[in-house]
Parts: C-alpha cells; sequence; structure tokens
C-alpha cells in the first residue's frame, strides 16, 4: 500500500511493533486511570450519599447494563467488518457497513431508552424501594439510560478507530473523560448536592465526550461517511450472519455476570446491593487488569485455524493458559487473602459483609482468566457455537442457583450460585474441549498450561497468611503487601515456571516493549 493509499485509509506510516505497544499501553493506561478513580472515588460517595442512595445508583446502572442486549450483537461485529473492509481497500463498502450499523444502532437506542420508561414506570413494584425512594429511583433510571443509549448510537464511530488499530485514541480520550468525570463527581457532592444532580452532571460530561469520539473517527479515516441513503440491507445481512453467534455469547455473559445484583435488590434490599458491589468492584478490576492478553490472541487463533497449524494452536492454548493465569493467580490470590483488611481500609468495617462475598468473587475471577484463552481458541476455531450454547447454560443455572440460595444463605448464596456454575463449564467442559480442539491430552495441558502458574500462588498465599496479621489496615500498607508477595510470584514464576527458551523469549519482548534493541533473535514459544 502506498503513502497516499494509508494515509486515505488512515494508515499509520509506522512499525507494527509501535502500535501493538501503544495500543496496549494506553489501553492499561486507561484501566489504571479507571481503577485508581475508582477506588478513591467509591468510598467518597458512600460517605457522601449514604449506603441506600448508593445501592440505589447501582442498582440503576445495573438495570442500564442489560440493555446492551438490545444490540443482537452488532457492536461485537463492528470492529471485525471495519478491519475486514480496511484490508481490502473498499472505502465505500466500509462506509456502507458503518452507515448501516449506524441506522440499526439509533434504532437500537431509541428501543433502549424506551425500554428504561417501561421499567421506570414500574420501578417501585419490581424492586423493594421505600416511599421516598421511588421518584429518585426513576429519575435516575431516565438519567443513566440516557447515557447508555447515546452512547450506544454514536459506538459506530468508536468502532471506526478500533478498526483502524487506533485503539490508543480511544483509550486516552476515555482516561481524560474518566478524570474529568470523577472531578465533577467530587465536586458536585462537596457542594452538597444530591443524587439526581450527580447522576446529571456525570452523565452530561460522558455524553459530550461522545462528540470527541466521533472526531477522532473522522481524523483516522478522512473518507468516512455515514450517511443514511448508504443504508443496504444486503450489508445489514451480512453482518447478521456473524453477529447473531455474538449476541448470544453478550447475553449469556449479561445474564451471567451482571444478574446477581438485580437478584439481590428483586430479594433483599439496596443496602445489600451496596455491600455486594463492594465485592463485584474488586472482583471486576482483578478481572479487567488480568484478562488483557485474550483479546490479543483471538486473530492469531483465527489465523492458524484458517492456515491448519496445529501445532501453533496448540502452543497458543498451552501459553496463552500459563500467562492469563499468571496474570490473575497473583492478583486473585491477594484478594482472597486480604479480603478483610483491604474492605475495612477501604470502605469501612460496616462492608464487612462484603468480605466472604469478595474471596468467592474472586475464586470465580480465577477460574474464569484461566479458561480465558481456551474459550478464545474455541471461538476463533470454528466451535463458537459450543461456546455460546455453554455460556448460556452456565448463565441459566447461575440463576437457578442464585434464586434457590439467595433465602437461606443471603449473599453468600448468591456468590455460590455464581461459582458452582462457572467452576463446572470450566473445568469439566470448556477446558477438555479446548484440549481435544487442538489434539491435547488434558493431562499435558493441565501440566504445561495450568499447574506452573498455579504452584507458585501457594507459596504467596503462605507468605500473605504469615504476615497479614502484622499490616495495618491502611490502603498504602496493603498495597505494599501485595507488591511484595506478587514479587515473590514473579520471582518463583520466572525463575522455575518458564523454560530457558519461554524466559529469554519474554525479556526480548519486554525490551522491545521498552524500545531496546534486541542482541540477538529469540525463539518464539507461541
Amino acid at each position: 500500500m502506498s503513502r497516499d493509499e494509508a494515509s486515505l485509509l488512515g494508515r499509520p506510516a509506522e512499525d507494527d511493533g509501535v502500535v501493538v505497544a501503544r495500543n496496549l499501553s494506553t489501553r492499561y493506561l486507561a484501566i489504571a486511570t479507571e481503577a485508581a478513580l475508582g477506588v478513591l472515588i467509591l468510598p467518597f460517595n458512600v460517605e457522601h450519599l449514604g449506603t441506600s442512595a448508593y445501592g440505589l445508583w447501582v442498582l440503576a446502572a445495573s438495570v442500564t447494563a442489560y440493555f446492551s442486549l438490545l444490540d443482537l450483537g452488532y457492536s461485537g461485529a463492528l470492529v471485525k467488518f471495519v478491519a475486514q473492509y480496511r484490508a481490502r481497500r473498499d472505502a465505500q463498502a466500509l462506509n456502507e457497513i458503518l452507515s448501516t450499523l449506524f441506522c440499526v444502532f439509533v434504532v437500537v437506542a431509541v428501543a433502549m431508552y424506551a425500554a428504561a420508561l417501561g421499567v421506570a414506570a414500574y420501578v417501585d413494584r419490581v424492586f423493594h424501594l421505600a416511599p421516598d425512594q421511588t421518584q429518585t429511583a426513576r429519575v435516575v433510571l431516565l438519567v443513566v439510560a440516557l447515557n447508555v443509549s447515546a452512547s450506544t448510537a454514536f459506538s459506530v464511530f468508536g468502532g471506526v478507530i478500533n478498526g483502524f488499530q487506533r485503539y490508543d485514541l480511544n483509550n486516552v480520550v476515555g482516561s481524560v473523560s474518566s478524570a474529568v468525570t470523577a472531578a465533577v463527581n467530587v465536586a458536585v457532592l462537596l457542594a452538597g448536592y444530591g443524587l439526581v444532580t450527580l447522576v446529571v452532571s456525570m452523565t452530561a460530561v460522558r455524553v459530550l465526550t461522545l462528540w470527541v469520539y466521533r472526531a477522532n473517527a473522522y481524523r483516522v479515516f478522512p473518507g468516512l461517511r455515514v450517511r443514511p441513503s448508504l443504508f443496504r440491507r444486503e450489508r445489514l445481512r451480512e453482518v447478521t450472519g456473524f453477529s447473531v453467534h455474538m449476541a448470544v455469547i453478550d447475553w449469556a455473559n449479561k445474564l451471567n455476570y451482571s444478574v446477581d445484583a438485580l437478584v439481590i435488590g428483586a430479594v433483599m434490599n439496596t443496602s445489600a446491593v451496596a455491600v455486594w458491589a463492594i465485592a463485584q468492584r474488586l472482583a471486576e478490576l482483578v478481572q479487567r487488569v488480568s484478562n488483557q492478553l485474550n483479546d490479543i490472541l483471538f486473530p492469531a487463533v483465527v489465523e492458524n485455524d484458517t492456515a491448519a497449524r496445529l501445532d501453533r494452536l496448540q502452543r497458543i492454548f498451552l501459553q496463552g493458559t500459563k500467562l492469563s493465569l499468571a496474570t490473575v493467580v497473583p492478583l486473585g490470590c491477594a484478594l482472597i487473602m486480604l479480603a478483610r483488611p483491604l474492605v475495612f481500609a477501604w470502605v469501612g468495617p460496616e462492608f464487612e459483609g462484603s468480605v466472604l462475598i469478595l474471596q468467592v468473587l474472586a475464586a470465580v475471577v480465577i477460574v474464569r482468566v484461566g479458561n480465558a484463552t481456551g474459550m478464545t481458541l474455541l471461538k476463533g476455531a470454528g466451535s463458537h457455537r459450543i461456546v455460546s450454547v455453554t455460556n448460556m447454560g452456565t448463565a441459566l443455572c447461575n440463576v437457578a442457583l442464585s434464586l434457590a440460595l439467595v433465602r437461606p444463605f443471603g449473599l453468600l448464596g448468591v456468590a455460590l450460585g455464581t461459582l458452582v456454575p462457572v467452576v463446572t463449564a470450566s473445568v469439566l467442559l470448556l477446558f477438555p474441549l479446548a484440549c481435544r480442539r487442538v489434539e491435547l491430552t488434558l493431562g499435558r495441558a493441565v501440566a504445561e498450561g495450568v499447574w506452573p502458574s498455579v504452584w507458585p500462588g501457594l507459596a504467596m498465599a503462605a507468605f500473605l497468611a504469615l504476615v497479614r496479621g502484622m499490616v495495618p489496615a491502611q490502603l498504602v500498607a496493603l498495597a505494599a503487601t501485595c507488591i511484595a508477595g506478587g514479587l515473590l510470584y514473579a520471582a518463583i514464576f520466572l525463575l522455575f515456571s518458564l523454560t530457558a527458551v519461554e524466559r529469554r523469549f519474554y525479556i526480548d519482548k519486554v525490551a522491545q516493549l521498552l524500545g531496546f534493541t534486541r542482541l540477538k533473535p529469540a525463539e518464539e514459544p507461541l
């Protein structure tokens, strides 16, 4: 491709390694920014709003999280088709895809807000609310739904940026938006305003951010034309053939991992929702931080499956599982071993009920991330139907168990209702199926992909068990303890769990990421 063509399609004239490094580094910057702000802002919000009002806010957000199901998987398919037609250098087809999906997303956004109006009308019948909470709940729900609907309509522009491999633009904008939103959050509450004003102010910032995403889309793709006149039914059929499978997987994931707050709100109360939210927020943070690798592995799986490179698929599966576990095990171990002082230091002893829930949800995250490479392999190597059916079955079991256990066991019953189906589906079904897909024995997969990353976590857990009684319930002290435990895990993993070839390869890749010149080639384990 010439430089003129690259400019027309927004392809940066630079090395692919630079692009990957920039996208990954800014992704972690966005995650770190959001995580740091969340750690600081959540206890501030609980203190100024009160447990009940904060729980009401969480409940409204949980309801609107399900509205994304209405996009029927088109959001998940968007980046694929942007990248596909960009690679084919077909700007006309690309604009037809984008215009068609924009029309679809506008219709979906309207449907989302209509659904929000329906829920708001009967919110006092669906959830256990105090009489003085009903009107506030309706307003908060409708304002939060406005942000969700607007984000859906504008998602075409974010998809253009990602499909053109400029994730860094979205990541930087997201980081700045998070910082501005946090500043507005603090200012509104310090000024003495309540929940409604807070939600309206934060939503205004987020909606304005959508216009920045739109401007960046036109920047990376100068030939972008999003017009209703470019809507094509044949393009809609083309995208739908893929998106329907993404929709099933997305529905199952939402049902499996977002339904718990709704079950608690329907059976218990908003204070219980707040207690659950503390544990869930920490567990979700660990999952998000530790599960970045598998997004990168997906195209490699597709490419090697297309070329029938079984040996490469085997190495991707083994190394991806090992690295995923090596990321999540130390983080999950820290949550499990230091759950009580962490919760007390973050939000106070009145949230002691979050401790056991956090420990159970941390175990769920370890299993999910540890099996993520297997799921990525199945989806990318033609077994996506198995993943969608299994995810849906897991989700339905989660709902049934949570409803059955919430009354006798409270929040712990809901947590167990999540843990049992996830472990069963991952350990007994998906992981063995992934082994079979790449023609590996289960014993070899466990010995080479799982155990090398798990056993250093046992040493880290023993260390944390010895020192946790001496660590004060302060975030700085707990962070230092987690870092010490993580360094112990990393040292054991690097020295004893990796082969010499693997160790040389990964050190070489880190050196490249930091901009150092590689002295000699390293044999790739993947």
